[in-house]
């Protein structure tokens, strides 16, 4: 590879370092790539003070080499900008298993021996330090939270960029160093993201440096990016809105001087933006500053292995030599590999880093993988809530007005913006009007900085200086929501349901992350939760159909630790402010909110509902009529579809059977309904009671799949009994009654499955039975004659 500077690059003629600082940033490189090479290959003799040996190398080979170079030479250069202009920076590693990299400059910043004191600066240390990477009981080959200086675990690729710009929004004085894989680049999630520089405001957010690695080759394949022209890159890059600088070559000491003046450029550039931005008080839209690395892959590793290209080739991306334990030549490669960066002139005699080469390193929390953004929770600061008992629906009785859950919460949402306008916001995919939330709007705009126009002043709810965050991607939307609240700040996210299921994954991966951190990892501090607010519920998609009714992401949550994850399903309004005001106080969890933004009965008044949702699940008296007796039946129900259809089924119930003794439970909190030995809370079982009653059957009415509830509570006593009623894939353009009487989650058919469950009824309840029938197909018929249902289930309250 010839190096080269691109037009856009500063010229080597001009040496950006002097002879020994180069000498000495060099060496540094040289003892990251040493520790990466010990990290995947050694488990012993760490200095290589004796002869290599099979007995040193560990048995099993595992990691990943190849981006591990390219990394380390920009975290050095980073360094050497960190001091110069005193910057607060943090680096996110997005290429696939490049954990070697970020794990070698903590620990050669000395970071790491200070949270892992085993971890030592010595020799001994040293060989603890290699034979833990990707070994049982050690540390796997991503960044992972055991990582210091991470917030981006790296597993499923990318996700890095809008990580990194989750982490500068609200952050004025940080620079988020962002190293993109070219393979990561070919994602979709990747795609969307490098338009968050159109949501980045100059005057009150800090800056993303995207570092864009080509180094030509993913697992066993050629990336597209690295394939491409330059020039048709560059184009690219540029469509993006972007300033692409080029640093391209392969001889070590060029490529030092092309990439100092290259990234101190960009610094520069940076500053002068936020600068002018700050001191004219305007934010338009600039063409931030980007570097395109092109380096080989496995750059300075075996060139060949048995007459294969290994060194700027895909054979470098995980383990170079595969076998050097039974194969004597394999076992040299990897000994005059190790030895060609002369760790005898990094480390003095007790195996700690030479003194001259320490003093390049920033100090204390300037060190990136000391920087307490990498450990958000030291920044965090709770949030400043109004009291949401303030918000309040007032009510009379039980049941017996209407209001959309969602738009009562956007008043609430306001005015906890208008409190926390520097560390909250609330993110959504166009569609924070749609889900009733545009209350917010009162307090904060739409972040936009791109193009006007004079239309937009009519509704377009558009501001340079919003904090409401919508773009049409929930990856890059997840992203951000991640970044910020790793670093130590608030949100809420809102979405619809069906498509909640775009980001599982990243769910998945965040969750993992927070499981580890809680449970395993003492130095992290908690992190505010991440807050999502499923609306646009399959109960309601009159319109939409078939391809927006799926409540399977609650299904997906519950694979998860009830530790780090928790689903609540507010029945009304009330409930649903107590809910979020919770929700928006804890840590350390992913919150699953369900809540309809269709107008729904409000049940509780505040004292209520603030009871009701403390306990996680309760008897309504109100809609029972057991008068604390032992019931014929259990009603439950989770979910506010499913709970108006269960109240009104009891109305039913009680009018037709007076002498039936019902009990009506609601369920708030999902993971309540787990054995009290499995929940990680703990709970008292006198709380469950009612719904577990031995030998009577309980009729559960479920927002979701069914299975879901079986799932939970298949080892509580009385399951047998259970019945849970719930989306059984059946609908498309429907009413509403419509919609429930397809899937039997509906009034009628729950008095149906009462009478056929309670053993008293079977017998004398024929010709109430064929009456519900009646009015199952009266009501499909209505429906499908008038597009509505009939005004007495439209506007149905329940009445004593």
């Amino acid at each position: 590879m010839t190096t080269l500077a691109s037009p856009s690059t500063p010229e080597a003629a001009s040496p950006a370092l002097a002879p020994d600082e180069l000498r000495r940033m060099n060496a540094y490189w040289r003892a990251c790539n040493y520790l990466a090479a010990g990290m995947i290959y050694l488990r012993a003799n760490p200095l290589l003070r004796a002869p290599l040996k099979p007995d040193h190398i560990k048995r099993r080979l595992l990691g990943h080499w190849g981006s591990d170079p390219g990394q380390s030479f920009t975290w050095i250069h980073l360094n050497r900008l960190i001091k110069k202009y005193d910057l607060d920076m943090i680096y996110i590693a997005g290429p696939g298993h490049g954990a070697p990299a970020t794990l070698a400059n903590s620990y050669l910043e000395g970071h790491y021996s200070e949270v892992y004191p085993a971890m030592s600066q010595d020799e001994e240390g040293l060989r603890k330090f290699f034979r833990q990477f990707s070994f049982p009981g050690g540390i796997g080959s991503h960044c992972t939270p055991e990582t210091p200086g991470s917030i981006h675990e790296g597993g499923e690729l990318g996700y890095s960029l809008s990580h990194g710009y989750g982490a500068a929004f609200d952050n004025p004085d940080l620079i988020v160093a962002v190293m993109i894989g070219d393979g990561e680049s070919e994602t979709g999630p990747m795609a969307t993201s490098w338009h968050s520089n159109k949501f980045l405001n100059p005057v009150r957010d800090g800056a993303v440096l995207p570092i864009l690695h080509l180094n030509g080759y993913k697992i066993a394949n050629p990336t597209i990016y690295a394939r491409i022209p330059q020039e048709e890159l560059e184009s690219l890059l540029r469509g993006y809105g972007y300033t692409p600088h080029f640093v391209v070559g392969d001889d070590p000491m060029t490529m030092h001087q092309l990439m100092a003046a290259t990234l101190e450029k960009c610094v520069l550039e940076i500053r002068d933006i936020q600068k002018n931005a700050r001191s004219t008080g305007k934010a338009d839209r600039p063409k931030w500053p980007m570097v395109v690395l092109r380096s080989p892959k496995g750059w300075t590793g075996p060139k060949e292995v048995d007459g294969h290209k290994v060194e700027g080739f895909w054979r470098a991306h995980q383990v170079p030599v595969l076998d050097p334990v039974t194969n004597p030549g394999h076992l040299k490669i990897v000994e005059a590999w190790m030895r060609s960066y002369k760790p005898e002139e990094l480390f003095d005699d007790a195996g700690k880093l030479r003194a001259e080469l320490q003093e390049l390193a920033p100090k204390g929390e300037r060190r990136i993988s000391a920087n307490p953004h990498a450990n958000g929770g030291l920044l965090r600061k709770p949030l400043d809530l109004p009291k949401f008992e303030d918000y309040a629906v007032k009510i009379k009785g039980p049941a017996g007005i209407y209001e959309s859950p969602t738009a009562v919460l956007a008043t609430f949402l306001s005015d906890v913006m208008r409190r926390n306008m520097k560390n909250f916001r609330v993110f959504g995919p166009d569609e924070t009007a749609s889900n009733k939330l545009d209350g917010i709007y009162a307090a904060s705009k739409k972040t936009w900085l791109e193009e006007y126009l004079p239309e937009d002043a009519d509704g377009g709810e558009l501001a340079l200086d919003g904090r409401v965050m919508e773009m049409l991607s929930e990856h890059t939307l997840e992203g951000w929501f991640e970044g910020y609240v790793l670093t130590g700040r608030h949100g809420l996210f809102s979405t619809y349901e069906a498509f909640v299921h775009v980001i599982d994954s990243m769910f998945n991966q965040h969750a993992k992350w927070l499981e580890k951190s809680k449970k395993e990892i003492r130095w992290r501090a908690p992190v505010s939760s991440i807050n999502l607010l499923i609306t646009s519920l399959v109960w309601r998609q009159d319109h939409n159909g078939f391809t927006h009714q799926d409540p399977g992401f609650l299904d997906i949550v519950t694979n998860k630790s009830a530790d780090v994850v928790r689903i609540y399903l507010p029945p009304d309004a009330n409930c649903l402010l107590s809910v979020a005001s919770h929700c928006l106080c804890a840590t350390d969890y992913v919150n699953v909110i369900v809540a309809d933004k269709q107008p729904h009965l409000v049940y509780l008044d505040m004292d209520a509902a603030v009871d009701h949702c403390t306990k996680g699940i309760g008897t309504w008296d109100w809609a029972s009529t057991d008068e604390g007796t032992e019931p014929d039946v259990v009603m439950a129900c989770a979910g506010d579809i499913a709970t108006m259809e269960s109240v009104a089924a009891v109305a039913i119930l009680k009018e037709k059977f007076p002498d039936l003794k019902i009990r009506f439970v609601n369920v708030v909190d999902l993971f309540r309904l787990m054995p009290e030995r499995e929940h990680p809370h703990g709970h008292s079982d006198r709380d469950f009671d009612s719904l577990f009653t031995k030998d009577k059957p309980v009729i559960f009415n479920f927002h979701g799949y069914p299975a879901l509830i079986h799932k939970l509570t298949y080892k509580r006593t009385n399951h047998d009994n259970f019945h849970v009623r719930g989306y059984k894939e059946k609908g498309n353009i429907n009413t509403p009654l419509e919609l429930a009487i397809l899937n039997q989650v509906d009034r009628f058919n729950l008095c149906i499955d009462v009478i056929d469950r309670v053993p008293k009824l079977e017998a004398t309840a024929a010709h109430v039975k064929d009456w519900l029938k009646d009015q199952i197909i009266d009501s499909i018929a209505y429906a499908h004659a008038e597009g509505i249902d009939k005004e007495e289930i439209r506007n149905w309250v329940w009445t004593k």
